[in-house]
């Protein structure tokens, strides 16, 4: 049962793949329950960290400002992974800003997981939440560096072994990877005016913003122009 797999874990500035971006990716591959490799990298999202995200994660904008883009790593974690079965806690999360980055870079990346936050919901209702968190407490896992990727990546694979070891043996189809299914569109880039015009709003208006114009898409171009709009104003 699950004798080799990959456990992930990102943090994010947001809650939307379609929006927000990857700030960091910790990843693990485990074969008959050993650790026999890491994957652990920043990654500059090209936008401002929310103070939300720095409250809860304690990454800030220095320590990802000469890390790589999305676009740079990409290819070298989907190698990584290789076909292993993911394993994640509310994996298609994680799955999901991972499938939106690789279909902007026009790259595949179809996954089977194993989600341990599935698993702890059928066999144990009982339990007042679900979420990582409170499953490390539930099971005595070391939570010291919650919400950093790699560190959460390793509790997951815990949570997960713990799973096995009280249910496995008389549910064992339970364990049984699924598909992970998430439908995105490639988001294109900026185009030259937006850009040009976006910037001529932040200087007319004297906006200043932590912003990445080579990152840009044109949909968060379309979205930011509408919001400096209405909130300021046209050229005039």
């Amino acid at each position: 049962m699950l004798e080799r797999y990959v456990v992930v874990d990102l943090e994010m500035t947001g809650l939307n793949p379609r929006r927000d971006r990857i700030l960091e990716i910790g990843a693990a591959r485990v074969e008959h329950g050993e650790v026999t490799a890491q994957y652990e990298t920043f990654v500059n999202p090209g936008v401002g960290i929310p103070e939300k995200v720095r409250e809860l994660t304690g990454i800030n904008d220095e320590m990802v400002k000469d890390a790589p883009r999305i676009s740079e790593i990409l290819p070298d974690f989907i190698a990584f992974c290789a076909d292993d079965i993911f394993v994640g806690h509310n994996v298609i999360f994680d799955y999901s800003f991972l499938k939106q980055a690789a279909i902007n870079e026009k790259l595949s990346f179809e996954r089977q997981a194993v989600d341990t936050l599935k698993l702890a919901r059928k066999f144990l209702p009982e339990l007042e939440h679900r979420s990582l968190e409170y499953l490390c407490g539930y099971y005595g896992i070391d939570r010291t560096n919650g919400h950093r990727a790699l560190f959460d990546a390793l509790a997951t694979k815990e949570v997960l072994e713990r799973l096995i070891g009280a249910y496995g043996a008389e549910h064992e189809r339970a364990f049984e990877p699924k598909p992970l299914v998430y439908k995105a569109k490639r988001q294109t880039p900026a185009t030259p005016v937006q850009k040009t015009h976006l910037k001529e709003l932040f200087d007319y208006h004297k906006i200043s913003i932590d912003l990445d114009f080579d990152t840009l898409t044109r949909s968060e171009a379309s979205r930011l122009t509408d919001r400096i709009l209405a909130q300021y104003g046209k050229i005039h």
